[in-house]
């Protein structure tokens, strides 16, 4: 595999294929550059970015709760945390710890909040707004979408 093929991986570039499929409105696509393949899709199937020669792991399906408690009110004046990327949420850095965050906890624009893996590339992902937890929308080593949102957050809390 030449250079480029390690370059398609970049979670920079990843990002900004999203951000080209958001304003142009596109539900896929799919580039390929000899045996580096990348294909990002919305819809009922999570995105998929991986090498041509990877069988794509089945997606497991999404419990319907999340989007249940996402439709919750506006009026309870909770902000939520979202996800910034496609990938698999993780609540804890590895098995053997525990969680970052918990209902109840108080998060400041720096705490880290999960991990989500996009590529084999754990990413920390900061709260970026300060208050208490009130709920997880998401479970642990669930798939997410780009926006989807991953915890609730009392401000005043």
């Amino acid at each position: 595999m030449g250079n480029t093929g390690g370059d398609v991986f970049d979670v920079r570039k990843i990002r900004r294929l999203i951000e080209l499929m958001n304003e142009h409105d596109l539900n896929e696509i799919d580039l390929r550059d000899g045996e580096v393949r990348v294909r990002l899709r919305k819809g009922a199937e999570p995105m998929i970015a991986a090498p041509a020669h990877y069988a794509p792991a089945p997606a497991a399906a999404a419990p319907a709760a999340p989007a249940a408690a996402a439709a919750a009110p506006a009026a309870d004046n909770f902000l939520v945390i979202k996800s910034p990327m496609v990938g698999t949420f993780y609540a804890s850095p590895n098995p053997e710890s525990p969680p970052f965050v918990k209902v109840g906890d108080h998060v400041g624009n720096d705490s880290v909040v999960c991990v989500i893996e996009a590529m084999k590339v754990f990413n920390e992902i900061p709260a970026e707004i300060t208050g208490k937890i009130v709920a997880c929308l998401v479970q642990n080593a669930q798939a997410v979408e780009f926006g989807q949102p991953l915890f609730k957050v009392d401000p005043k809390g």
